[in-house]
């Protein structure tokens, strides 16, 4: 298991740079600057002189590659520099303070969306071809069709404008909460359903559970230990990845509904070409989705004892 856990983070480590570098070089091939387009969302002019020493003050005039060195050394002390568009902060400090908005966010997302979407595939499982089980395809379909984007866009006009029962945005209070976490929930809603769903499938119609049912078992052991502990693992594998996109921000549902996470700066930065934030936003994000996919596939091996780390001979 340690030489398995070694190659991994290795190849986090290869993933790390290859993403970085791909990041960093589209970053710079889009044409213009960042203070130009921060001139321009501000309907100004900046003077050419004074870009000029801008990108001078930034190390922005400097060849390219030397620019990436300069960045990924400074990264790995977890220096990141200061915003563009918040020269009084450093993006460490600006994810420091920002982070546990979307982890708050991804949190009861993910609790919400854990309740409804394995109530409505352990219950289209068990009771098939009842009303559970259209009621679970009905969601799930739901869900695949609604853009999350449109779907918080329709809330707000509902619940907010229309009804007046609650705020339109903002993370102050419980009352905001509802909005953003039922139009943050449709793709983990779906993923889960759908996977417990046709888990449960598959392990019910095992032959060790006809076993354990000829034993003499009750349906509800057979349910809880034979059943319910194999059908687990596709959801664990889905699971973990899903819950590390959820708390690293949601970029459109905190943008729409003006959550000052992570997410919402991530979109200010694309719009601003904040280049310090865009660089370490896209770095953290792929570090953590590469770490939970290891963790994952450790929790699956605990939970499957067939699984192994590496070859039999």
């Amino acid at each position: 298991m340690l030489r398995y856990i070694t190659l991994r983070l290795a190849g986090l480590i290869g993933v790390l740079l290859a993403v970085s570098a791909l990041t960093f070089f589209l970053m710079h091939a889009i044409p213009g600057g960042p203070f130009d387009a921060q001139a321009l969302a501000q309907n100004k002019v900046l003077p050419t002189e004074v870009i000029t020493q801008l990108n001078i003050k930034y190390g922005l005039d400097k060849p390219l590659v030397e620019q990436y060195l300069t960045f990924m050394l400074n990264a790995v002390r977890l220096d990141f520099g200061y915003s563009f568009t918040s020269q009084t902060r450093t993006v460490t400090q600006i994810i420091a303070d920002q982070w546990p908005y979307s982890i708050q966010l991804g949190l009861l997302t993910l609790v919400f969306s854990m309740i409804i979407g394995l109530g409505l595939g352990l219950g289209a499982a068990i009771k098939q071809g009842t009303w559970l089980d259209y009621l679970g395809t009905t969601v799930s379909i739901f869900c695949m069709v609604m853009p999350g984007f449109v779907f918080a866009i329709l809330l707000q006009f509902v619940f907010a404008v229309r009804l007046h029962w609650l705020p339109t945005g903002g993370w102050d209070k419980p009352a905001t909460w509802v909005l953003p976490v039922l139009a943050n929930s449709l793709a983990p809603i779906l993923t889960l359903q759908r996977f417990t769903k046709s888990s449960m499938v598959d392990a019910m119609r095992a032959n060790y559970v006809r076993t354990a049912r000829a034993k003499g078992l009750s349906e509800q052991r057979v349910m809880l230990i034979h059943v319910l502990k194999n059908a687990l693992s596709p959801v664990i594998t889905v699971g973990g990845p899903m819950a590390a996109s959820l708390v690293i921000g949601s970029f459109f549902i905190e943008k729409i509904f003006q959550i000052p996470g992570i997410g919402f700066y991530w979109v200010n930065a694309i719009q601003t070409r904040d280049y310090p934030m865009i660089m370490a936003s896209t770095l953290i994000w792929t570090a953590l989705i590469t770490i939970t996919y290891l963790l994952t596939d450790l929790a699956y091996a605990l939970i499957d004892p067939r699984v192994a780390f590496v070859k039999e001979s």
